[in-house]
Formats: C-alpha cells, structure tokens, sequence
C-alpha cells in the first residue's frame, strides 16, 4: 500500500514540543524583565527643552566679525565652515559654560518616578553635583546639545535635566549668554576703531587750542605781520597761520572718521533672531523603559538558551 504523506506539524504542536526546554529561560527573562520595570521606576523622568536661533543676514548683521570678538575672549573658532558657526563655539566655550554652571535657578523636581515635586533653589554647579568645576563643565556637556543647519544656518539648542522647568531656565540662559557675549560684551572691529577715532579728536581739538592761543598771542603783538619788513617776523606769522589752518583741517577729517567709524559699529552687531527662546517640556524625553524591559527580556532570554545549548553551540562552531 502507498504511504500517504504526513501532515506538517502545527505551530501549537511545535510549541508543545519545544515548551519544556524553553519555560526555564522564558521564565527567566520574564523575572528580569519584571525586576528591570521596578528598578526603572526610580531612575526619574528627563526633560528636554530646545530653543532655535537664525542668525541675520551676514551682509546686514556683521557675522563676519564674530571671529575676531571670539577671538578677543580667547575662543578659536574655524574659518572654513561659515560665520554664523561661531555662535557654536561661543556657546561650547568654557567662559559660557562657567556662567550658566554659576546662574541660581528656582525649579521644582521630582526623585523618582512617582516622588513627590520638590521646590529647589540652586546653582546648576550645585545640581550637577561635581567636586569641582572641571568636572562640572565635562558634566554639562551630557545636558546639552547643540546642532547647526548648514542650509538654513538655523543654531538649535537643546538642554536635558530631571525638571522641566530647569530645562527650559537653563536653555533661555544660553541665549541670554550668548546675546549678551555676541552684542554687549563683545568688541567689534568698529567700536576699537570708532574709541581710537573719538581718543585722536580729542588730542588734535587740544593741539588746536595752543595752537590758536600762540597764533592770537602773535596776532596781538604783530597784527600786520605780513606787511612788517622784518622777514623773521613774517615767516612766524606764516608759519603759526599755517599750522593753525593745518590743526581745523585735521579736526574735520578726524570728526567725519569717527562717525564714519560708529555707523560701522552698529552695522557690525550682530543679529540674533529667537525664534523660540525655549520651551517647558511636558512629555519625557527619557528614560525609555518599555525598550529598557524589552531589551533585558530579551537578552537574558537569549543568554539562558545559550547557556542551555552550549555544547551544541560549542560544537557547532568547532566543525565550521
């Protein structure tokens, strides 16, 4: 008699098969899993807040000059990725980073995930918690972020903490910073050449005067200088009228230079445009736990079948 072919076996049947062998490392990963839950449930919640910075037009703002004021302060920045990259390196910059680490914030925290809110009134050195400033700078790089859109030259800035509020404190500060370092604090090329200017007129307005006091002490004695038959007497007239006419020139030209040299000023400020100083962060940006468990699950899942099957495993390897 023909030998009829045997029906392919179920997925319930396969599962009935194997079920004794994989319960133990199932059971496990479940424990794990279970424990992994409980123990995220105190590691609390944290918040992002982001604030977004376009910076003017370079023709109109004067970017170009940023290089030369951060470079007044001490901070290298590159010269061949844009003007507007130097905002990234001011607000990368240890003095920026001092100032924040040094501004009291008043914010309310939670310790755990279900902790109850906690009003604080600290420093940010003083909620990083470091032994010194050092490390209170490294820390702070794990808070914040900072992106440049080379197309848009859009400047994000992105602060994480534990409160939301303190999020949204530190990321405002940082453009408060950076708008006090790039429009008060900084000194442009046409402010020095503008000071320098105002410093010059003053001196040549002082030379005009003793000027004009010995040409009219001269006139005094020696009113018709120029028709005296004394050639010594004529060329010190000549020669006193000379510097004096020279001395009102020289103002003129200094008095044009210096406001010349304070429009040049104003038009190298440069142009920060906030388009969002920084937002209060409702939803979590982490810890993600549902990925936490799952991940753990599965990987104590996979360990203890290996562990089960590693002679199998051993040998498998062994003969390839």
């Amino acid at each position: 008699m023909p030998i009829e072919n045997a029906p392919p076996p179920t997925l319930s049947a396969a599962l009935r098969r194997v079920w004794p062998d994989l319960w133990p490392s199932l059971r496990v990963g479940l424990i794990a899993g279970v424990v992994t839950a409980l123990i995220t449930l105190f590691i609390p919640n944290r918040y992002t807040s982001t604030a977004r910075i376009l910076p003017g037009d370079p023709a109109s703002g004067g970017l170009g000059s940023l290089a030369m004021m951060a470079a007044t302060a001490g901070i290298s920045l590159p010269s061949a990725d844009g003007p507007d990259a130097a905002y990234v390196d001011i607000l990368e910059s240890r003095s920026i980073r001092e100032e924040l680490l040094k501004t009291r914030f008043r914010f309310h925290e939670r310790s755990w995930r279900f902790g109850s809110e906690q009003l604080q009134d600290e420093t940010l050195y003083a909620y990083l918690d470091k032994a010194n400033m050092d490390r209170a700078v490294l820390a702070l790089k794990e808070h914040i972020s900072i992106t440049r859109d080379i197309k848009t030259r859009l400047l994000t800035l992105s602060v994480e903490t534990t409160s939301p509020e303190l999020s949204q404190a530190a990321a405002q500060r940082l453009v408060e910073l950076l708008s006090a370092f790039a429009v008060d604090k900084a000194r442009t090329r046409g402010s020095e050449k503008a000071a320098f200017a105002d410093d010059r007129l003053k001196e040549a307005r002082t030379d005009l005067d003793k000027t004009q006091a010995l040409f009219q002490r001269f006139m005094e004695v020696n009113r018709n200088y120029a028709m005296s038959a004394d050639p010594a007497v004529k060329l010190e007239g000549a020669r006193l009228e000379a510097e004096y006419h020279l001395r009102q020139q020289l103002i003129s030209t200094l008095a044009v230079n210096r406001e010349q040299a304070l429009l040049e000023a104003k038009n190298d400020m440069p142009i920060l445009n906030v388009l969002d100083p920084g937002n209060l962060p409702i939803d979590k940006s982490g810890p993600a736990r549902t990925v936490i468990v799952i991940m753990v699950f599965l990987l104590t899942l996979a360990g203890g079948l290996f562990l089960r099957d590693r002679e199998r495993v051993r040998r498998f390897l062994a003969f390839s």
